[in-house]
């Protein structure tokens, strides 16, 4: 599999891999995204999907992730006023990588990782199986 860090110079940074990594990894977007692509469409469906996600924090991740063009919000004139949201065609082609996220995080990760934002303290130490050493980036 090839990975393309090199695109933006040739320093092994990559502005767009960096940015996108950044969008869909900021906390609740990717529980949000995922929500979205289980078919979860209404405000309140997502909401009570994600557990300790604030109606504030919701709001603004949904219009962050609309400004990026990742989800589209549909709004029906209606008595009260029906609002959903859907994944657009870009936001959809992420279904492979949740899936493959997910199936990382299931090998990788304890059951029962917090909620927080993992530090690397919190990460299981691989280093004792030589089978499983961590990189410190791409093999040429």
């Amino acid at each position: 599999m090839a990975h393309d860090v090199d695109s933006d110079g040739g320093d092994g940074y990559c502005a767009r891999f960096h940015y996108a990594i950044e969008l869909i990894g900021r906390r609740w977007n990717g529980a949000i995204i995922v929500a979205l692509h289980a078919g979860r469409t209404r405000y309140s469906e997502v909401r009570d999907t994600v557990p300790g996600l604030s109606d504030h924090l919701l709001c603004q991740r949904l219009r962050e992730l609309e400004a990026n063009g990742l989800v589209e919000r549909h709004v029906t004139p209606s008595t009260p006023v029906q609002v959903r949201y859907e994944l657009t065609a870009m936001g959809r082609a992420l279904g492979p990588v949740i899936d493959e996220v997910s199936t990382w995080a299931n090998h990788w990760l304890p059951s029962g990782a917090p909620d927080a934002d993992p530090s690397p303290d919190l990460l299981p130490d691989r280093s004792e199986n030589p089978g499983h050493q961590r990189s410190n980036g791409p093999t040429p």
